[in-house]
């Protein structure tokens, strides 16, 4: 670990100068990166520093010591506050506990006394990072969340919120590797209540502890049937099992029968399987689930109790065709975000997809509405005309209807998803434009509010204060504070040049409830003071 960030605050030079001189700071494990002389001055540097420590004096004008301390615990919570004071009053020192101060020195400062304190912080300060830093203590909590993480994950590949991509880069960390060529999932439900179990605990309306029995019976039989993962979800079991061919889907199901049978002999009740189709791509694992749900819905006709293949109630006559969340999201960043390449790019996969199925042109539809109305959705989204991205009187299912080819749709697909790319820019570049001349109308009626901040005027135009700096200093190539203060000081300079008005009063006028602070801040600015800038 290097040396920590330490700055010094305090109005008066001659006791900053001392403090620094007194101490060798790299001995006790610190550097000093800043001075300042007062809290104000001392924010606006932290925020540039990033200091891992704070001295400053109790009494400071423009800001206090205490006042600078609540500040920077808020935007900066790890930052280690020490306070110097002139006074041992209990009210002081109350107030500093409630601000997390760690320390609360009292002036004069004696150079033993500090270095003892800068030990005790330095003790601190490692103990915290070596706790940050300790990758046993950080692997230990990831190896106890994986299966945590693992069920998670698999729940959003069962929901289609998983991308062949994402699940090659996670698979190994979650101990998924062992996917062989193929794959199929299973559902295991209850089929009525359960009073109790084999050791006369009641299970009945217990669906979590259920779920387990049945998971328990799963993991103990399925070893010898097939290589499987299996994990509770909603009020099921999911079993989720890979072959190397996949006419071993028969093992796969002789494994289930045991459950099941297992299940009745333990706790005199029934328990259903239905089994998903068997695919060779893990990108497709939502099918074999989706799939697996129609098979258990084949019970009432089938009965209880038994394993239900969907093949064998439901043959595969049909290519699955589906707009999942993944291609739907893909599709609407590439539009709100990309070059006209990039979201040509995508809608042409979108339509690849379409192509290599197969299937006549009245199959497609449903897909093809879906898309659409992702694209309608996303036009209202951003308070767009219709018209302006379809034209007048648009008509979604008459329009497509008259179209005779996927490729004349693709076309007008990639079409419509550039315009309305264009429309979205435009309406984001205009909202910015109008969001910082609504801010710089505010600030140039309301300047003279010395309780002007980001936050009090984000609250007015009801954005959040990080989207709107960022907006600001974009259109402005200033920061907010920058542009409040040119504000104030052109005013101020104003009101010097045509009035007789004391600096006290133009400091009031112009947002600074402190004389002296705007004095500072005139000088900063312009190399001399207000009352000179006057004389000359």
């Amino acid at each position: 670990m290097g040396l920590y960030k330490l700055m010094i605050v305090d109005d008066e030079e001659e006791i900053r100068l001392g403090v620094i001189k007194k101490i060798n700071w790299a001995e006790q494990g610190f550097e000093v990166v800043g001075d300042a002389e007062n809290g104000q001055e001392a924010l606006e540097m932290a925020e540039k520093l990033h200091p891992d420590v704070i001295m400053t004096d109790i009494k400071m004008p423009f800001m206090d010591g205490l006042e600078l301390g609540k500040r920077i615990t808020d935007i900066m919570p790890s930052t280690k506050i020490i306070i110097f004071s002139g006074s041992d009053d209990l009210e002081y020192a109350h107030k500093a506990i409630k601000i997390n101060v760690v320390e609360y020195v009292l002036k004069p400062i004696n150079s033993i006394e500090l270095i003892e304190v800068l030990k005790r912080l330095k003790e601190k300060l490692d103990k915290e990072y070596d706790a940050k830093r300790n990758v046993e203590i950080l692997k230990n909590h990831y190896l106890e969340s994986i299966p945590v993480i693992r069920e998670q994950f698999l729940v959003g590949a069962l929901e289609g919120r998983i991308t062949k991509e994402q699940w090659v880069e996670d698979e190994k960390k979650l101990g998924l590797d062992f996917i062989n060529k193929y794959l199929s999932v299973s559902l295991i439900g209850i089929d009525g209540a359960i009073s109790y179990d084999s050791e006369g605990e009641s299970l009945q309306n217990d669906v979590g502890l259920i779920s387990i029995s049945i998971k328990n019976i799963v993991d103990e039989i399925m070893a010898n049937y097939c290589e499987f993962i299996s994990f509770p979800y909603s009020d099921k079991v999911v079993v989720l099992a890979t072959f190397d061919e996949k006419d071993k889907i028969m093992r796969f199901i002789k494994g289930l029968n045991e459950v099941i049978k297992v299940f009745e002999c333990t706790f005199g009740s029934t328990i259903s399987a239905g089994i998903g189709r068997v695919y060779d791509d893990i990108s497709k694992i939502r099918f074999s689930y989706s799939t697996a749900q129609s098979a258990l819905s084949y019970r009432p006709i089938l009965g209880n109790g038994k394993t239900i293949y969907i093949e064998d109630v439901e043959p595969d006559n049909s290519i699955q065709l589906q707009f999942d969340e993944q291609e739907e999201i893909k599709f609407l960043n590439a539009i709100k975000l990309s070059t006209k390449e990039e979201i040509k790019e995508v809608v042409e996969n979108i339509f690849r997809k379409l192509e290599e199925s197969f299937v006549p042109l009245v199959k497609y539809r449903i897909y093809i509405m879906e898309v659409l109305t992702s694209l309608l959705k996303l036009t209202q989204t951003y308070n767009i005309e219709i018209k302006e991205v379809f034209g007048e009187n648009f008509n979604c299912y008459v329009y497509l209807n008259e179209l005779d080819s996927i490729e004349e749709i693709r076309l007008w697909f990639i079409d419509k998803s550039i315009k309305l790319n264009e429309l979205i820019k435009k309406e984001r570049i205009n909202s910015s434009k109008l969001l910082v001349e609504k801010a710089k109308d505010y600030i140039k009626n309301n300047y003279n509010d010395y309780e002007m901040s980001v936050e009090k005027l984000c609250s007015k135009l009801h954005v959040s204060p990080t989207y709107f700096s960022t907006i600001f200093k974009k259109e402005t190539d200033m920061s907010f504070v920058n542009y409040l203060t040119s504000v104030r000081l052109e005013e101020a300079v104003k009101l010097l040049n045509t009035t007789d008005d004391k600096t006290y009063i133009i400091a009031t006028k112009v947002g600074y409830q402190e004389a002296n602070y705007f004095s500072y801040v005139f000088k900063k600015q312009f190399g001399i003071s207000p009352s000179r800038y006057r004389k000359n």
